[in-house]
């Protein structure tokens, strides 16, 4: 993983994370996590992906509200929709989750 694209963040949990299996049967979660920002009115929302054993503890672990940070690096994912449409976003693809004790 290149240090230039590491990024931290600090925040809450939006949705109950999703947990599935790809085809050759490796974990991935999916969650969201909203970041609060000073001087912001509302949060930066984050989507975030993890991986393996992680990704199993994640969504056995983790729920709506709690206080988490998550370390990896910002992807940019791009998608045709079935009407061709070009779509855009970007994730975090998390080697570290930590679930605050506060």
């Amino acid at each position: 993983m290149e240090g230039s694209n590491r990024i931290l963040i600090y925040g809450r949990v939006g949705q109950r994370p999703e947990l599935r299996y790809t085809a050759k049967h490796e974990a991935v979660c999916n969650f969201s996590v909203a970041e609060s920002i000073p001087g912001s009115e509302a949060p930066k929302w984050h989507k975030v992906v993890v991986w393996g054993r992680q990704a199993e503890l994640c969504s056995a672990q983790l729920n709506k509200g709690y206080q988490v940070f998550a370390r990896g690096r910002n992807v940019e994912c791009e998608f045709k929709t079935k009407e061709g449409v070009d779509k855009k976003y970007t994730e975090l693809r998390a080697d570290l989750i930590g679930i605050s004790m506060i």
